[in-house]
């Protein structure tokens, strides 16, 4: 049975950047093919809302900030374990500039995370030291929505990370998986599915809806 959409529901699209796109600095596979339906899936909602990734220059998790590290090394940091990455999504760069207009028109709020130089942030909710809150969690609340369903790049990193935080927050959360797509390193997708499925993030399609 499909899942019946309400004004309790909102749509959260998850960094669809320039830089996570084909041609970017860090290019999610076929990250390209969800725009558009992304953009006519937010039609179906009351309410939708952003994930910017928004870094400083040389920030913390960039592989360029760590002399004889390459992308994709995994490196302890004091807050944990750290994807290094190619230089993206740096503050005011067309990188970091969200594709879609009509995307941006419908938002209703656009969370920015990863801006602090010395902590990296996947999620909408909290950043990677498990400590520093955005602020989400209590607009969602005051906004008193009850589902979640998230969208965007990339599936094994920040909407995984997001998804598991907006149930640690008690908000009913879906991933709708054929609308996002993962970059996969070292067996990271897998990972991300057990934590989802563990955590009581609902896995679905668009087709569900």
């Amino acid at each position: 049975m499909a899942l019946a959409l309400s004004g309790g529901d909102v749509l959260v699209v998850v960094d669809l950047q320039a830089d996570f796109l084909p041609g970017g600095a860090l290019a999610v596979a076929d990250g390209d093919a969800i725009v558009k339906p992304v953009e006519e899936l937010s039609q179906r909602f009351d309410s939708v809302l952003l994930t910017q990734d928004w870094h400083t220059p040389g920030h913390i998790s960039f592989a360029s900030a760590h002399p004889g590290h390459q992308p994709f090394d995994v490196i302890d940091l004091p807050y944990g374990a750290q994807v290094l990455w190619p230089d993206h999504c740096v503050m005011g760069t067309h990188g970091a500039e969200i594709v879609s207009k009509p995307l941006l028109t419908r938002a209703q709020l656009i969370v920015r995370k990863g801006f602090h130089p010395r902590v990296d942030s996947y999620s909408g909710f909290q950043e990677a030291d498990r400590r520093t809150v955005t602020g989400l969690a209590g607009y969602l609340k005051e906004r008193r929505f009850h589902r979640l369903f998230l969208v965007g790049l990339a599936t094994d990193f920040c909407v995984n990370w997001t998804a598991l935080d907006a149930r640690a927050n008690g908000f009913e959360t879906y991933v709708i998986e054929d609308l996002t797509r993962p970059i996969d390193t070292d067996g990271s997708l897998e990972k991300a599915h057990a934590a989802m499925d563990r955590a009581g993030v609902r896995r679905i399609t668009l087709a569900d809806l």
